[in-house]
């Protein structure tokens, strides 16, 4: 289907509008900024998970996760793995060091806390540190 120029799909450069007087250009920028940050970033991240205390080992600890996921679907996809029910109790640490928030994303706690190419992951039925 051809896109109609000027339309509110595909902007066209020679648009003129009421409050712009610099021919649309700086919507048809503002659109571009706008569908790049609607693309879901497709880049995947290492995560390890490591039992801590009387937790199950699991037999394979190595997964990718999707980097724009929020740590919520990390510990939705650790409960699954484990065969655990929302309500059993689980404690995720990264590093051994602090539990994230559910909504801080895998890309961020990556970037600033990755080890050896990898997220470290550590989970336990009790509360191991802080």
């Amino acid at each position: 289907m051809a896109q109609v120029p000027g339309s509110p799909e595909e902007p066209s450069r020679n648009t003129t509008l009421p409050w712009s007087g610099d021919g649309g250009e700086n919507l048809l920028e503002a659109i571009q900024a706008l569908d790049t940050y609607k693309k879901k970033d497709p880049s995947k991240v290492v995560v390890r998970f490591k039992a801590v205390g009387n937790a199950p080992i699991m037999k394979q600890n190595f997964y990718k996760i999707t980097a724009a996921n929020r740590f919520q679907a990390v510990i939705q996809f650790l409960r699954k793995e484990l065969g655990w029910r929302a309500g059993d109790p689980l404690f995720t640490y990264i590093n051994l060091a602090f539990s994230p928030a559910p909504d801080d994303t895998v890309s961020n706690l990556y970037k600033s806390f990755a080890t050896e190419g990898h997220l470290i992951v550590n989970y336990s039925t009790t509360a191991a540190w802080g």
